[in-house]
């Protein structure tokens, strides 16, 4: 009796020990994820039973020593846990009694690329599983440079990314998708990931540059226009700049490539911020270098006296005007016919000019109405309530009532960092392009693109229709 009592108990015994046995089963493939967002590592038992009473541990086969997380007697246990895990790791206990034991990662970084191991040991059964964790970061959008000509007229331009992981492929591609070598390349790793950086040559025969930075699951580019009239002749310093320019204007047409639908709304503020951050920096390398050789290239203007209105007086150098007599004069019928302005308050320069580029600034420090920029020779000079938009022959910026703006048709607001004490004024006749900067703050105000240019076109110089400001607007000559 007392051996058939002992083996029920053994019987019973190894059929609990069976009971309890379990798998623990972890992804077949490499889990991806991407620096600065969250990830699930996907870890549970088969056949499906509670893990709440039993020991779940976190860890990194590919580091020795402290869990990557722990929970144990029911309760996180992490006093131990990797540093660079502290506050980033969450089991979901509701998930543990389906025998889920999958753990989320949050804001993960680049380090956390590796082998994990995800083990449940109960009373009297333990298992693992192990598997792989790839960490891919997204760099910045790339940013296009350009570092002049070399002897045999090519132009030099150098695009550059970074925060980069694992290391990405650059490559330049033309305006047909064909692949253009890199003159060098440069490759740089730091705790944010990979920097690359590559120039390459560009002659007149491409018009469309793209820079494009890629990995498996993302991509990122830029395109930049190149005019190829710009290289008929380039040794001169008024080609060089247009080059700055034209690619100043361009910059607007970055864009980015990105694959990955899922992001959330805060993360894609975040991305939008960034490529703002990183346009405005390639504002500042380029813009400065454009205005530096633009200046060396002005065009002496002089203003045209004879088609001033009545209330402006001109100095007799032609080079400032500024309100006289309140009323002024009523103008006789020969300065009618000769074209002074009649309602508005302006004045145009001497000079015309139908073919090339030419670039002058202006002084407009202290003036509270003010427009600036070119016209068609042909204007309506004498109407009132005329659009001063390039539809009637004008393309000038102004302001008005405190407010910047662009004289579209509406007008576009402009929203602008410094008030311009000193306004640069770029025009390129042969490509239709009316552009505008602050000289002082070396920064674009506004560009005119794609402009079809018919006639003469004229500096043009206003204070409005009715101003009490007696500050002259002042050519630039130094």
């Amino acid at each position: 009796m007392k051996f058939i009592c002992l083996m029920l108990l053994i019987i019973s015994r190894i059929t609990g020990s069976r009971s309890e046995q379990y798998e623990v089963e972890g992804p077949a493939d490499p889990v991806l994820a991407v620096a600065g967002e969250d990830v699930i590592l996907p870890c549970s038992i088969k056949p499906s039973f509670s893990v709440v009473d039993m020991r779940v541990e976190w860890s990194r086969s590919d580091l020795r020593g402290s869990p990557v997380h722990l929970y144990e007697n029911h309760e996180d246990r992490n006093t131990a846990q990797i540093q660079s895990y502290r506050g980033r790791t969450k089991l979901i206990h509701q998930e543990l009694q389906r025998g889920n034991a999958s753990l989320k990662l949050s804001a993960v970084q680049i380090s956390y690329e590796g082998r994990y191991k995800c083990f449940i040991q109960s009373k009297s059964w333990f298992d693992d599983a192990i598997f792989d964790v790839r960490v891919e970061a997204v760099g910045s959008p790339p940013v296009i440079t350009a570092d002049g000509f070399d002897r045999s007229g090519g132009l030099h331009l150098q695009c550059e990314s970074e925060g980069w992981y694992p290391e990405p492929d650059l490559e330049w591609l033309d305006s047909e998708g064909v692949s253009l070598s890199s003159e060098t390349t440069e490759t740089h790793r730091n705790t944010d990931g990979f920097s690359v950086k590559h120039t390459i040559i560009v002659h007149c025969s491409i018009d469309k540059i793209h820079c494009r930075v890629k990995m498996k699951h993302h991509v990122q580019e830029t395109e930049v226009i190149i005019l190829n009239n710009m290289f008929y002749d380039w040794r001169t310093s008024v080609i060089l700049i247009s080059v700055f320019v034209l690619l100043i204007v361009i910059a607007g047409l970055l864009f980015v490539h990105k694959y990955r639908a899922h992001r959330r709304l805060k993360d894609k503020k975040s991305t939008i911020q960034h490529e703002r951050d990183q346009l405005l920096q390639s504002q500042k390398t380029i813009i400065p270098k454009a205005l530096t050789h633009l200046r060396t290239q002005k065009v002496n203007v002089i203003l045209d006296a004879d088609s001033a209105h009545p209330r402006l007086i001109v100095s007799d150098d032609g080079k400032q005007v500024e309100l006289g007599n309140k009323l002024g004069k009523k103008m006789d019928g020969n300065e009618e016919q000769n074209g002074r302005f009649k309602e508005y308050l302006s004045v145009l320069g001497k000079d015309k000019f139908s073919s090339g580029s030419f670039y002058y600034e202006v002084q407009v420090k202290e003036q509270t109405k003010w427009f600036l920029g070119v016209v068609r020779e042909s204007i309506n000079r004498k109407g009132f309530g005329i659009g001063m938009n390039p539809q009637n022959g004008y393309w000038t910026v102004g302001l008005r009532y405190g407010i910047y703006s662009a004289y579209n048709d509406p007008p576009v607001p402009l929203s602008l960092r410094v008030k311009p004490q000193r306004v640069g004024v770029f025009v390129d006749y042969d490509e239709g392009l009316v552009s505008f900067y602050d000289v002082e703050s070396m920064s674009h105000i506004h560009t005119y693109t794609d402009q079809s240019f018919t006639e003469n076109l004229c500096p043009f110089y206003s204070l409005g229709y009715w101003n009490t400001n007696s500050t002259p607007l002042i050519i630039c000559d130094d």
